[in-house]
Protein backbone atom coordinates (compact mmCIF):
# COMPACT_ATOMS: atom_id res chain seq x y z
CA UNK A 1 0.00 0.00 0.00
CA UNK A 2 1.65 3.73 -0.53
CA UNK A 3 1.94 5.78 1.92
CA UNK A 4 0.06 9.49 1.89
CA UNK A 5 3.73 10.71 1.52
CA UNK A 6 4.42 8.69 -1.60
CA UNK A 7 0.52 9.95 -3.21
CA UNK A 8 1.04 12.99 -1.98
CA UNK A 9 4.70 13.10 -4.06
CA UNK A 10 2.59 11.55 -7.36
CA UNK A 11 -0.10 13.79 -7.28
CA UNK A 12 2.44 16.67 -7.20
CA UNK A 13 4.48 15.25 -10.24
CA UNK A 14 1.02 14.63 -11.97
CA UNK A 15 0.06 18.68 -11.58
CA UNK A 16 3.77 19.29 -12.59
CA UNK A 17 3.45 17.75 -15.75
CA UNK A 18 -0.26 18.72 -16.68
CA UNK A 19 1.20 22.51 -16.43
CA UNK A 20 4.31 21.42 -18.61
CA UNK A 21 2.19 20.28 -21.28
CA UNK A 22 0.46 23.37 -21.61
CA UNK A 23 3.87 24.27 -23.26
CA UNK A 24 6.53 22.09 -22.78
CA UNK A 25 9.43 24.62 -23.90
CA UNK A 26 8.39 27.82 -21.74
CA UNK A 27 7.47 25.12 -18.61
CA UNK A 28 10.46 22.22 -18.76
CA UNK A 29 12.44 24.15 -15.49
CA UNK A 30 9.10 24.19 -14.01
CA UNK A 31 9.52 20.17 -13.85
CA UNK A 32 12.88 20.71 -12.58
CA UNK A 33 12.03 22.94 -9.73
CA UNK A 34 9.35 20.18 -8.66
CA UNK A 35 11.93 17.40 -8.74
CA UNK A 36 13.98 19.79 -6.61
CA UNK A 37 11.54 20.57 -4.37
CA UNK A 38 10.39 16.86 -3.47
CA UNK A 39 14.44 15.66 -3.63
CA UNK A 40 14.80 16.56 0.05
CA UNK A 41 17.57 14.03 0.18
CA UNK A 42 19.14 15.27 -2.47
CA UNK A 43 19.11 11.50 -3.82
CA UNK A 44 19.11 12.95 -7.54
CA UNK A 45 21.04 16.46 -6.85
CA UNK A 46 23.31 15.47 -9.15
CA UNK A 47 21.66 14.18 -12.16
CA UNK A 48 19.24 17.92 -12.00
CA UNK A 49 22.68 19.48 -12.16
CA UNK A 50 23.17 17.95 -15.56
CA UNK A 51 19.65 18.26 -16.51
CA UNK A 52 19.98 22.43 -15.89
CA UNK A 53 23.71 22.26 -17.80
CA UNK A 54 21.67 20.31 -20.70
CA UNK A 55 18.13 19.75 -20.87
CA UNK A 56 17.34 23.32 -20.24
CA UNK A 57 19.18 25.29 -22.96
CA UNK A 58 16.75 25.90 -25.70
CA UNK A 59 18.80 24.12 -29.15
CA UNK A 60 20.45 22.40 -27.03
CA UNK A 61 20.38 17.97 -28.09
CA UNK A 62 19.05 17.06 -25.29
CA UNK A 63 16.20 19.96 -24.75
CA UNK A 64 15.00 18.62 -28.46
CA UNK A 65 15.16 15.07 -27.24
CA UNK A 66 13.06 15.95 -24.12
CA UNK A 67 10.44 18.09 -26.62
CA UNK A 68 10.59 15.08 -29.05
CA UNK A 69 8.97 12.93 -26.38
CA UNK A 70 6.20 15.10 -25.87
CA UNK A 71 5.69 15.96 -29.24
CA UNK A 72 5.64 12.00 -29.95
CA UNK A 73 4.23 9.68 -26.82
CA UNK A 74 0.94 9.40 -25.15
CA UNK A 75 0.70 11.88 -22.05
CA UNK A 76 -0.76 9.27 -19.86
CA UNK A 77 2.19 7.59 -20.56
CA UNK A 78 4.93 10.19 -20.33
CA UNK A 79 2.88 10.98 -16.81
CA UNK A 80 2.87 6.80 -15.65
CA UNK A 81 7.20 6.90 -16.22
CA UNK A 82 7.92 9.85 -14.63
CA UNK A 83 6.04 9.20 -11.93
CA UNK A 84 7.27 5.52 -11.25
CA UNK A 85 10.42 6.73 -12.68
CA UNK A 86 11.71 9.79 -10.64
CA UNK A 87 9.09 9.18 -7.93
CA UNK A 88 9.28 5.64 -6.99
CA UNK A 89 12.74 4.42 -8.48
CA UNK A 90 14.79 7.39 -7.91
CA UNK A 91 13.31 9.81 -5.06
CA UNK A 92 11.73 7.69 -2.81
CA UNK A 93 13.26 4.21 -3.46
CA UNK A 94 16.83 5.30 -3.28
CA UNK A 95 16.48 6.45 0.04
CA UNK A 96 15.28 3.18 1.40
CA UNK A 97 18.02 1.12 -0.83
CA UNK A 98 20.37 3.33 0.99
CA UNK A 99 18.85 2.15 4.06
CA UNK A 100 18.35 -1.31 3.79
CA UNK A 101 22.59 -1.19 2.46
CA UNK A 102 23.73 0.62 5.14
CA UNK A 103 21.77 -2.00 7.87
CA UNK A 104 22.67 -5.30 6.12
CA UNK A 105 26.48 -4.10 4.46
CA UNK A 106 25.48 -5.31 1.27
CA UNK A 107 24.60 -3.97 -1.99
CA UNK A 108 20.63 -2.79 -2.86
CA UNK A 109 20.52 -3.05 -6.73
CA UNK A 110 18.18 -0.05 -8.70
CA UNK A 111 17.02 -2.75 -10.98
CA UNK A 112 16.60 -6.66 -11.55
CA UNK A 113 16.82 -8.30 -14.39
CA UNK A 114 14.09 -11.15 -14.78
CA UNK A 115 14.27 -14.02 -17.33
CA UNK A 116 10.24 -15.33 -17.24
CA UNK A 117 11.09 -18.39 -19.28
CA UNK A 118 14.24 -19.62 -20.90
CA UNK A 119 11.89 -20.21 -24.31
CA UNK A 120 12.71 -18.70 -27.20
CA UNK A 121 10.76 -18.47 -30.65
CA UNK A 122 13.94 -17.45 -32.19
CA UNK A 123 17.58 -19.09 -32.54
CA UNK A 124 19.83 -16.53 -32.54
CA UNK A 125 23.75 -17.52 -33.58
CA UNK A 126 25.86 -17.28 -30.56
CA UNK A 127 23.43 -16.53 -27.80
CA UNK A 128 23.09 -19.22 -25.12
CA UNK A 129 19.40 -18.98 -24.58
CA UNK A 130 19.03 -20.87 -27.62
CA UNK A 131 20.45 -23.97 -26.33
CA UNK A 132 18.37 -23.71 -23.04
CA UNK A 133 15.47 -25.92 -21.84
CA UNK A 134 12.45 -24.28 -23.44
CA UNK A 135 10.40 -25.67 -20.34
CA UNK A 136 12.22 -23.63 -17.75
CA UNK A 137 10.65 -20.85 -16.21
CA UNK A 138 9.48 -19.03 -13.40
CA UNK A 139 5.61 -18.79 -12.44
CA UNK A 140 3.89 -15.75 -11.99
CA UNK A 141 3.89 -16.27 -8.16
CA UNK A 142 7.38 -16.70 -8.19
CA UNK A 143 7.74 -13.55 -10.58
CA UNK A 144 5.50 -11.44 -8.04
CA UNK A 145 7.19 -12.57 -4.98
CA UNK A 146 10.57 -11.23 -6.78
CA UNK A 147 8.77 -7.41 -7.53
CA UNK A 148 7.20 -7.46 -3.88
CA UNK A 149 10.49 -7.98 -2.06
CA UNK A 150 12.34 -5.78 -4.20
CA UNK A 151 10.16 -3.03 -3.78
CA UNK A 152 10.49 -3.14 0.52
CA UNK A 153 14.34 -2.52 -0.26
CA UNK A 154 13.37 0.60 -2.34
CA UNK A 155 13.84 -1.63 -6.43
CA UNK A 156 11.13 -0.08 -8.78
CA UNK A 157 12.94 -0.83 -11.89
CA UNK A 158 12.44 -3.96 -13.34
CA UNK A 159 13.47 -5.31 -16.93
CA UNK A 160 12.61 -8.56 -18.46
CA UNK A 161 15.01 -10.80 -20.83
CA UNK A 162 15.11 -14.34 -21.66
CA UNK A 163 14.70 -16.54 -23.29
CA UNK A 164 12.25 -14.05 -25.31
CA UNK A 165 10.50 -12.80 -22.46
CA UNK A 166 7.42 -11.85 -24.69
CA UNK A 167 6.66 -15.48 -25.03
CA UNK A 168 4.93 -14.69 -21.31
CA UNK A 169 3.31 -11.58 -22.49
CA UNK A 170 -0.15 -12.40 -20.41
CA UNK A 171 1.97 -12.60 -17.18
CA UNK A 172 4.45 -9.43 -18.05
CA UNK A 173 1.01 -7.37 -18.62
CA UNK A 174 -0.30 -8.96 -15.25
CA UNK A 175 3.11 -8.07 -13.41
CA UNK A 176 2.33 -4.49 -14.69
CA UNK A 177 -0.97 -3.94 -13.53
CA UNK A 178 -0.73 -5.37 -10.30
CA UNK A 179 2.66 -3.39 -9.78
CA UNK A 180 1.71 -0.01 -11.04
CA UNK A 181 4.37 1.41 -9.18
CA UNK A 182 7.13 -0.11 -10.79
CA UNK A 183 8.59 0.09 -13.79
CA UNK A 184 9.36 -2.49 -16.62
CA UNK A 185 11.18 -2.75 -19.51
CA UNK A 186 12.38 -6.12 -22.00
CA UNK A 187 14.74 -7.06 -24.20
CA UNK A 188 12.21 -8.49 -26.57
CA UNK A 189 12.86 -9.62 -30.00
CA UNK A 190 10.06 -8.16 -30.99
CA UNK A 191 8.33 -10.17 -33.14
CA UNK A 192 5.65 -10.86 -30.75
CA UNK A 193 4.34 -7.39 -30.61
CA UNK A 194 1.38 -6.70 -32.34
CA UNK A 195 -1.77 -4.47 -32.03
CA UNK A 196 -3.18 -6.28 -29.48
CA UNK A 197 -0.10 -6.32 -27.08
CA UNK A 198 0.48 -2.56 -27.89
CA UNK A 199 -3.19 -1.64 -26.78
CA UNK A 200 -2.40 -3.74 -23.38
CA UNK A 201 0.89 -1.72 -22.90
CA UNK A 202 -1.15 1.35 -23.68
CA UNK A 203 -3.33 0.37 -21.03
CA UNK A 204 -1.10 -0.44 -18.08
CA UNK A 205 1.43 2.47 -18.89
CA UNK A 206 4.24 1.32 -17.64
CA UNK A 207 6.15 -1.52 -19.88
CA UNK A 208 8.53 -0.39 -22.26
CA UNK A 209 10.38 -2.18 -24.72
CA UNK A 210 14.01 -2.33 -26.38
CA UNK A 211 13.39 -4.28 -29.19
CA UNK A 212 16.81 -6.58 -30.73
CA UNK A 213 18.63 -5.44 -33.78
CA UNK A 214 21.80 -6.60 -35.30
CA UNK A 215 22.11 -3.63 -37.93
CA UNK A 216 19.97 -3.41 -40.76
CA UNK A 217 18.15 -6.15 -42.47
CA UNK A 218 20.90 -8.50 -43.78
CA UNK A 219 23.00 -8.18 -40.39
CA UNK A 220 19.94 -8.86 -38.31
CA UNK A 221 18.39 -11.38 -40.14
CA UNK A 222 22.00 -13.27 -40.72
CA UNK A 223 22.05 -13.90 -37.02
CA UNK A 224 18.27 -13.92 -35.89
CA UNK A 225 16.56 -15.50 -39.36
CA UNK A 226 15.46 -14.60 -42.35
CA UNK A 227 12.44 -12.13 -42.04
CA UNK A 228 13.01 -11.02 -38.46
CA UNK A 229 14.46 -7.75 -39.58
CA UNK A 230 10.83 -7.26 -41.38
CA UNK A 231 8.52 -8.13 -38.27
CA UNK A 232 10.73 -5.80 -36.34
CA UNK A 233 9.62 -3.09 -38.85
CA UNK A 234 6.12 -3.85 -38.22
CA UNK A 235 6.46 -4.00 -34.00
CA UNK A 236 8.11 -0.28 -34.69
CA UNK A 237 4.87 1.09 -36.95
CA UNK A 238 2.38 -0.22 -34.27
CA UNK A 239 4.06 1.11 -31.59
CA UNK A 240 4.72 4.57 -33.41
CA UNK A 241 0.82 4.78 -33.81
CA UNK A 242 0.38 3.87 -30.58
CA UNK A 243 2.57 6.94 -29.17
CA UNK A 244 4.73 4.25 -27.42
CA UNK A 245 8.04 4.67 -25.94
CA UNK A 246 10.54 2.25 -27.34
CA UNK A 247 14.09 1.76 -28.33
CA UNK A 248 16.65 -0.60 -29.34
CA UNK A 249 18.92 -3.28 -27.98
CA UNK A 250 22.03 -3.78 -30.24
CA UNK A 251 24.89 -6.37 -30.05
CA UNK A 252 28.11 -5.15 -31.59
CA UNK A 253 30.12 -8.23 -32.46
CA UNK A 254 33.20 -8.15 -34.64
CA UNK A 255 30.80 -8.68 -37.58
CA UNK A 256 28.53 -5.29 -37.50
CA UNK A 257 30.63 -2.83 -35.25
CA UNK A 258 30.85 -0.67 -38.13
CA UNK A 259 27.32 -0.73 -38.88
CA UNK A 260 25.64 -0.21 -35.69
CA UNK A 261 28.51 2.38 -35.19
CA UNK A 262 27.68 4.36 -38.26
CA UNK A 263 26.07 7.41 -38.06
CA UNK A 264 23.39 6.19 -41.30
CA UNK A 265 22.30 3.35 -38.48
CA UNK A 266 21.88 5.92 -35.44
CA UNK A 267 20.10 7.86 -37.86
CA UNK A 268 17.95 4.96 -38.65
CA UNK A 269 16.93 4.14 -35.19
CA UNK A 270 15.76 7.99 -35.22
CA UNK A 271 13.66 6.97 -38.17
CA UNK A 272 11.64 4.49 -36.26
CA UNK A 273 11.19 6.52 -33.30
CA UNK A 274 13.69 4.46 -30.99
CA UNK A 275 13.81 7.11 -27.80
CA UNK A 276 16.57 5.11 -26.95
CA UNK A 277 19.23 1.89 -27.43
CA UNK A 278 21.41 0.59 -25.19
CA UNK A 279 24.54 -1.49 -26.64
CA UNK A 280 26.59 -4.68 -25.38
CA UNK A 281 29.24 -6.44 -26.92
CA UNK A 282 29.50 -9.98 -27.48
CA UNK A 283 30.51 -11.92 -25.10
CA UNK A 284 31.68 -15.44 -25.05
CA UNK A 285 29.63 -17.27 -22.39
CA UNK A 286 28.83 -20.92 -22.76
CA UNK A 287 30.43 -23.74 -23.80
CA UNK A 288 29.33 -23.20 -27.19
CA UNK A 289 30.26 -19.61 -27.68
CA UNK A 290 31.73 -18.44 -30.85
CA UNK A 291 34.74 -16.25 -29.45
CA UNK A 292 35.41 -15.15 -33.01
CA UNK A 293 32.24 -12.48 -32.71
CA UNK A 294 34.19 -10.73 -29.42
CA UNK A 295 35.24 -7.73 -30.99
CA UNK A 296 39.13 -6.28 -31.56
CA UNK A 297 40.22 -3.39 -29.76
CA UNK A 298 40.32 -1.01 -32.29
CA UNK A 299 36.58 -1.59 -32.81
CA UNK A 300 36.21 -1.16 -29.20
CA UNK A 301 37.90 1.77 -29.48
CA UNK A 302 35.79 2.86 -32.72
CA UNK A 303 32.28 2.48 -30.46
CA UNK A 304 33.58 4.65 -27.58
CA UNK A 305 34.19 7.44 -30.22
CA UNK A 306 31.28 6.88 -31.87
CA UNK A 307 28.75 7.07 -29.00
CA UNK A 308 30.27 10.16 -27.28
CA UNK A 309 30.07 12.16 -30.76
CA UNK A 310 26.71 11.15 -31.11
CA UNK A 311 25.24 12.00 -27.98
CA UNK A 312 26.16 16.13 -28.49
CA UNK A 313 24.30 15.67 -32.35
CA UNK A 314 21.67 12.46 -31.68
CA UNK A 315 18.43 13.43 -30.23
CA UNK A 316 18.31 9.83 -28.63
CA UNK A 317 19.95 8.36 -24.99
CA UNK A 318 23.24 6.15 -25.70
CA UNK A 319 24.22 3.58 -23.11
CA UNK A 320 27.12 1.43 -23.96
CA UNK A 321 27.50 -0.73 -21.06
CA UNK A 322 31.43 -1.49 -20.76
CA UNK A 323 32.52 1.58 -22.47
CA UNK A 324 30.57 3.63 -20.13
CA UNK A 325 32.23 2.46 -16.96
CA UNK A 326 33.91 5.79 -16.67
CA UNK A 327 30.27 7.60 -15.63
CA UNK A 328 29.00 4.77 -13.03
CA UNK A 329 32.65 4.28 -11.01
CA UNK A 330 33.03 0.86 -13.00
CA UNK A 331 31.30 -2.30 -13.18
CA UNK A 332 27.21 -1.79 -11.80
CA UNK A 333 26.92 -5.77 -11.34
CA UNK A 334 26.63 -7.83 -8.35
CA UNK A 335 23.53 -5.63 -7.25
CA UNK A 336 25.99 -2.24 -7.10
CA UNK A 337 22.92 -0.95 -9.95
CA UNK A 338 21.41 -4.37 -10.71
CA UNK A 339 21.60 -7.86 -10.48
CA UNK A 340 19.93 -11.05 -12.86
CA UNK A 341 17.89 -13.55 -11.93
CA UNK A 342 17.56 -16.96 -14.91
CA UNK A 343 14.08 -18.40 -15.05
CA UNK A 344 15.71 -21.27 -12.58
CA UNK A 345 15.01 -19.02 -10.30
CA UNK A 346 19.24 -18.69 -9.86
CA UNK A 347 20.00 -15.24 -8.24
CA UNK A 348 23.27 -13.59 -10.69
CA UNK A 349 25.72 -11.40 -10.30
CA UNK A 350 25.05 -9.86 -14.00
CA UNK A 351 23.01 -11.24 -17.17
CA UNK A 352 26.49 -12.23 -18.60
CA UNK A 353 28.05 -13.97 -15.08
CA UNK A 354 26.30 -17.46 -15.04
CA UNK A 355 27.27 -18.10 -11.67
CA UNK A 356 25.28 -17.97 -8.15
CA UNK A 357 25.13 -19.22 -4.95
CA UNK A 358 21.59 -18.68 -3.97
CA UNK A 359 17.87 -18.97 -5.86
CA UNK A 360 14.85 -17.90 -5.46
CA UNK A 361 13.02 -20.70 -4.21
CA UNK A 362 15.27 -21.24 -1.93
CA UNK A 363 16.54 -17.97 -0.63
CA UNK A 364 15.20 -14.24 -0.30
CA UNK A 365 16.77 -11.19 -2.44
CA UNK A 366 18.25 -10.14 0.82
CA UNK A 367 19.89 -13.63 1.49
CA UNK A 368 21.50 -13.21 -2.00
CA UNK A 369 22.92 -9.83 -1.11
CA UNK A 370 24.20 -10.74 1.90
CA UNK A 371 25.71 -14.12 0.46
CA UNK A 372 29.35 -15.09 -0.70
CA UNK A 373 29.53 -13.88 -3.96
CA UNK A 374 27.66 -10.87 -3.94
CA UNK A 375 29.57 -9.57 -1.08
CA UNK A 376 32.36 -10.92 -2.73
CA UNK A 377 31.61 -8.46 -5.70
CA UNK A 378 30.99 -5.39 -2.90
CA UNK A 379 34.50 -5.79 -1.69
CA UNK A 380 36.34 -5.50 -4.97
CA UNK A 381 34.40 -3.25 -6.96
CA UNK A 382 35.78 -1.09 -8.76
CA UNK A 383 37.85 -3.91 -10.71
CA UNK A 384 40.05 -2.19 -12.10
CA UNK A 385 41.30 1.84 -11.04
CA UNK A 386 40.86 2.65 -14.80
CA UNK A 387 37.32 2.85 -14.98
CA UNK A 388 37.11 1.72 -19.16
CA UNK A 389 38.09 -1.17 -17.60
CA UNK A 390 35.05 -2.23 -15.56
CA UNK A 391 33.96 -5.32 -15.84
CA UNK A 392 35.51 -8.33 -13.73
CA UNK A 393 35.36 -10.87 -17.18
CA UNK A 394 36.02 -8.89 -20.14
CA UNK A 395 38.67 -6.84 -18.64
CA UNK A 396 39.66 -8.33 -15.27
CA UNK A 397 39.47 -11.94 -16.04
CA UNK A 398 41.45 -12.87 -12.73
CA UNK A 399 38.75 -11.15 -10.38
CA UNK A 400 35.23 -13.07 -11.65
CA UNK A 401 37.45 -16.34 -11.44
CA UNK A 402 39.00 -15.36 -7.82
CA UNK A 403 34.92 -13.91 -7.09
CA UNK A 404 33.45 -17.51 -7.94
CA UNK A 405 36.10 -19.91 -6.49
CA UNK A 406 35.98 -17.63 -3.18
CA UNK A 407 32.39 -17.54 -3.02
CA UNK A 408 32.37 -21.52 -3.93
CA UNK A 409 29.67 -20.21 -6.60
CA UNK A 410 27.98 -22.84 -9.14
CA UNK A 411 27.55 -22.59 -12.93
CA UNK A 412 24.16 -22.01 -13.81
CA UNK A 413 24.29 -23.01 -17.19
CA UNK A 414 21.03 -24.58 -17.94
CA UNK A 415 22.55 -26.68 -20.48
CA UNK A 416 26.28 -27.12 -20.15
CA UNK A 417 27.70 -26.15 -17.04
CA UNK A 418 31.02 -23.78 -17.77
CA UNK A 419 34.37 -23.68 -15.55
CA UNK A 420 35.07 -20.59 -14.87
CA UNK A 421 38.27 -21.01 -15.87
CA UNK A 422 37.59 -21.70 -19.07
CA UNK A 423 35.37 -19.00 -19.45
CA UNK A 424 37.86 -16.48 -18.40
CA UNK A 425 40.73 -17.62 -20.68
CA UNK A 426 38.68 -17.32 -23.88
CA UNK A 427 38.17 -13.87 -22.88
CA UNK A 428 42.26 -13.07 -21.50
CA UNK A 429 43.36 -12.09 -25.27
CA UNK A 430 40.85 -9.52 -25.87
CA UNK A 431 41.20 -7.98 -22.01
CA UNK A 432 45.17 -7.57 -22.80
CA UNK A 433 44.18 -6.09 -26.49
CA UNK A 434 41.77 -3.65 -24.24
CA UNK A 435 44.15 -2.85 -21.42
CA UNK A 436 46.61 -1.39 -23.97
CA UNK A 437 43.93 0.95 -25.54
CA UNK A 438 42.00 1.99 -22.37
CA UNK A 439 44.90 3.14 -20.57
CA UNK A 440 45.68 5.99 -23.66
CA UNK A 441 41.80 6.93 -24.09
CA UNK A 442 41.75 6.83 -19.74
CA UNK A 443 45.01 9.29 -19.78
CA UNK A 444 43.06 11.89 -22.95
CA UNK A 445 42.02 14.76 -21.30
CA UNK A 446 38.97 15.21 -22.97
CA UNK A 447 37.29 11.72 -22.69
CA UNK A 448 34.31 12.55 -20.60
CA UNK A 449 30.96 13.35 -22.50
CA UNK A 450 28.96 16.60 -21.39
CA UNK A 451 25.95 15.07 -20.91
CA UNK A 452 27.25 12.57 -17.87
CA UNK A 453 30.20 15.83 -16.62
Amino acid sequence: MKTLKEIAVAKGLDIALDYLDRDIERNLPKLVDWAEKFDINGNIKKELNVVKRTVLQPGNNWNQYIINIWNTIDLSVIKKFFTNFIVYSNILGKTKRLEVARQNQCNVPWAILLDPTASCNLKCIGCWASEYDTKTSMSFETLDRIVRQGKEMGTYMYIFTGGEPLVRKGDVIKLCEKHDDCQFMAFTNGTLIDEAFAEEMLRVKNFIPAISLEGFEDDTDARRGKGTFQAIMRAMKVLREKRLPFGASCCYTRQNTETIGSEAFFDFLLEQGCLFTWLFTYMPVGVDAVPDLMVTADQREFMYHQVRKFRQSKPIFTMDFWNDGEYVDGCIAGGRCYLHINANGDIEPCAFIHYSDTNIHNNTLLDAYKAPLFQAYRKYQPFNANMLQPCPLLDNTDMLQKMVLESNSYSTDLKDPEDVRDLCNKCREAAGSWAETAGRLWNEADRHCTLHE
